[in-house]
């Protein structure tokens, strides 16, 4: 990677933490009040994943009204964005993708392995999840002997198999978070294109159609009730409802993975890549839907918030409210 790397200004701009000694990156000992606070903001970004996803994780073990196949596929989502925050995070903030790229360790491959395993177990969970939703509301006759506990348990373990799989595939095969200097490897190609295929756009296209039929299900059913009730306001405010939810679903999906993942296909077959502060915010942003999953998927829910609220009051310590029954 041929880049003019002397010119103290340069270094500068390239992170704000780091400085160049000799041909690798070392965390600055006299931070700047930007570097302090990048990282107190990302800091408290890792403490309100974890917090966030420890609340759904004891909701769904401890209240028993919550034991369902949909709320185990919630709490697999739960623990794989638990330990995106309390293991990528960290290894993200001290080994960034600028200093991996000029000084790949062993403690990069390290956060590589972690960062994509997890992202994708997260990322197919969330498919799953679709996968449930589309049977609850496409197919409800079926869904009790479709979707049990027996099929959701298989579909967990699957999404944590493929998920180590793709990690340790695309650490040997040799991901590239740059360019390449005169030409890519095939190994190179194939983890940069088929690892995001794998883990991110072949899931959102399941996603993205499953969900455009539940839409289209949804509505169909809300003009029949429209039909039969002539009730027109509330049918109205059920198919915004409908509709507002599975928006924020996808929308916030895609918008904190899409740009990431756009980039790591082309950026090392760019001779002009994307600035590394634009990556590494790239990167940040994917890792942030981590965060952001709780409040889609658990927050929206009444019963859920009510559990939330009985966790954080230590209510649940005063006595046994395993058998509650959540509004």
């Amino acid at each position: 990677m041929e880049q003019e790397l002397t010119g103290s200004s340069t270094v500068d701009d390239i992170h704000p933490c780091y400085i160049l000694d000799n041909t690798s990156y070392v965390f600055t000992s006299n931070a700047s009040i930007i570097c302090v606070s990048v990282y107190i903001f990302l800091g408290l970004l890792s403490v309100a994943t974890i917090c966030g996803n420890i609340l759904v994780i004891i909701s769904v073990i401890y209240f028993k009204q919550l034991h369902t196949p949909t709320n185990y596929l919630i709490l697999s989502l739960a623990v794989a964005d638990l330990l995106v925050g309390v293991l990528v995070f960290p290894f993200s903030m001290a080994f960034t993708v600028t200093s991996c790229m000029y000084d790949e360790n062993v403690f990069c491959k390290i956060r590589d392995s972690f960062d994509v395993s997890l992202c994708t177990s997260s990322i197919l969970n969330l498919c799953c999840i679709s996968i449930d939703r589309y049977y609850a509301i496409c197919q409800p006759l079926i869904y009790k002997t479709k979707i049990n506990v027996h099929v959701t348990v298989i579909m967990i373990l699957g999404s944590w198999g493929v998920s180590v799989l793709i990690g340790i595939g695309i650490i040997i095969a040799g991901f590239s978070q740059g360019t390449c200097e005169e030409m890519c490897s095939v190994d190179v190609i194939m983890a940069n294109t088929m690892g995001p295929v794998l883990s991110f756009y072949l899931p959102a296209i399941i996603m993205l159609c499953i969900y455009l039929k539940i839409l289209l299900v949804a509505k169909k059913q809300v003009n029949s009730i429209h039909n039969s009730t002539k009730s027109g306001a509330s049918v109205s405010k059920m198919e915004k409802k409908a509709t507002k939810t599975l928006a924020i679903v996808m929308g916030v999906f895609l918008l904190c993975l899409t740009p990431y993942f756009l980039c790591v296909v082309f950026q090392p077959l760019s001779y002009n890549p994307p600035p590394v502060q634009v990556i590494e915010t790239l990167n940040w942003l994917t890792l942030s839907n981590s965060m952001l999953n709780p409040f889609i998927y658990a927050f929206f829910y009444s019963w859920f918030r009510s559990a939330f609220r009985m966790i954080i009051s230590g209510q649940i310590f005063q006595g046994n409210f395993a058998n509650s029954k959540l509004p």
